[in-house]
């Protein structure tokens, strides 16, 4: 009896520690289950408290990126830029950038040259600064800004002074040497005459190229439709003839005026009439003698309303299609030993494109080599560019478009052939 006591003794003891081995697997079991894995840190770790607020507003692109270099939150800016792909930060500079932030806390900045999605190698750079702090004690924080378009806006800036510093100093240096010229010609009538002349050219050269700046600046800075009223088309074309009349007759050019009479424009006269002014003049310049230009204006109907359409044509040698893509760049000669021949400044086409835009129209062109060219100045009739004249653009937005964009030929063939001005 002693050893069937002893043996129930036994299995009564080895059941407890059963029992408690099994509640004690249990208990482990479930506190496993519910502490959070390396996995779950990863894949869904959790913003500081009003960070996707913040991040949700700023205009820069921003990624957030956790100790495994997975990105926990990216704005649409960011994957708009390519800098996120397949939940991954896809540029490796900023990469390291983060791992050594991560690592050290120190913020980072740096500019780097990025390019372009689905641009290929030869595609146009994206400029962009990132800039690198931590968030917390695990998450890194990216910001980028694009600054592509700034770095255009610097370049033009550059150009455009380099370029005026250089059409400045040609006129100004042909009057010292002039000058110097006079001075040593004194006892020679003939000699001083001549250079007295040539001098008078440059003199002449160089006021035009300063108008012609302060038109540029004037129709950028101002708001045409502040000023704005109706504008008989009849009457900028023949104030643009009267203009060039001169000129014209000094080469024997017919200029002649035709199209749909009593047309009216909105917008402001003296801009307008520039605008045309130019026009006229660039075909009376660029024409050879005895030759004919032709000034008409129609309606023509559109969908969002009915637009005046003034075609200078004229019967010169034509643009190649190479320069028509450039030719209302500002200081852009297709031929810049011919420009100074007949005054040009490189400024004319500049300023017609820019009141064509801030008018709410646009200048196009029309050329062929041998054959002539027309450019055409399209422009809301009086109506419907009174009802736009409290939503047009920033004036320094328009200015913008107009660097950037690509002048384009006209889609309209060239105007039937204007009746003579008596």
């Amino acid at each position: 009896m002693d050893v069937n006591a002893a043996v129930a003794a036994a299995a009564a003891i080895a059941g407890v520690l059963t029992g408690v081995i099994a509640m004690l697997a249990f208990r482990w079991s479930e506190r496993e289950q519910k502490r959070p894995t390396r996995t779950s840190l990863h894949t869904d770790p959790v913003l500081p408290p009003g960070v996707d607020t913040v991040l949700s507003v700023l205009r820069s692109s921003a990624v957030v990126l956790d100790e495994a270099d997975a990105v926990v939150k990216a704005s649409s800016a960011a994957y708009a830029l390519g800098l996120v792909r397949g939940g991954r930060l896809s540029v490796e500079p900023m990469l390291q950038m983060a791992r050594d932030t991560r690592r050290d806390g120190e913020i980072r900045q740096v500019e780097l040259d990025l390019p372009r999605r689905g641009t290929g190698r030869g595609g146009e750079a994206l400029a962009v600064s990132a800039r690198v702090a931590p968030l917390g004690s695990r998450l890194v924080l990216l910001l980028v800004e694009d600054l592509t378009e700034a770095r255009r806006i610097e370049a033009v800036r550059r150009d455009f002074v380099a370029n005026v510093s250089h059409e400045l100093k040609t006129p100004v240096g042909a009057l010292s040497l002039l000058s110097e010229a006079v001075m040593d010609a004194s006892d020679d009538p003939e000699a001083v005459e001549r250079f007295a002349g040539r001098m008078q050219i440059e003199a002449t050269r160089l006021t035009s190229l300063v108008q012609e700046l302060i038109d540029l600046s004037r129709v950028q800075n101002d708001d045409p439709l502040e000023d704005a009223e109706p504008v008989r088309v009849d009457e900028l074309v023949a104030e643009a003839i009267d203009r060039c009349r001169h000129q014209a007759g000094t080469k024997q050019i017919t200029m002649a005026a035709g199209g749909t009479a009593d047309l009216h424009v909105w917008g402001n006269r003296g801009q307008l009439a520039a605008a045309l002014g130019n026009l006229v003049e660039n075909a009376v310049n660029y024409s050879p003698a005895r030759t004919r230009v032709g000034i008409a204006a129609r309606r023509v109907t559109a969908p969002g309303g009915d637009h005046i359409e003034v075609a200078v044509t004229d019967q010169g040698i034509g643009i190649s299609d190479k320069d028509k893509e450039r030719i209302f760049e500002r200081f852009y000669r297709v031929d810049p030993a011919r420009s100074r021949a007949t005054g040009g400044t490189g400024l004319g086409l500049a300023i017609v494109k820019h009141v064509a835009a801030s008018h709410g129209g646009e200048v196009t062109v029309w050329s062929s080599e041998g054959q002539g060219s027309t450019f055409t100045l399209r422009l809301p009739e009086a109506g419907v560019a009174r009802d736009r004249a409290n939503q047009h653009p920033d004036l320094d937005d328009l200015d913008d478009e107009a660097d950037q964009s690509t002048p384009q030929s006209s889609p309209y063939e060239p105007l039937p052939a204007p009746e003579v001005l008596p």
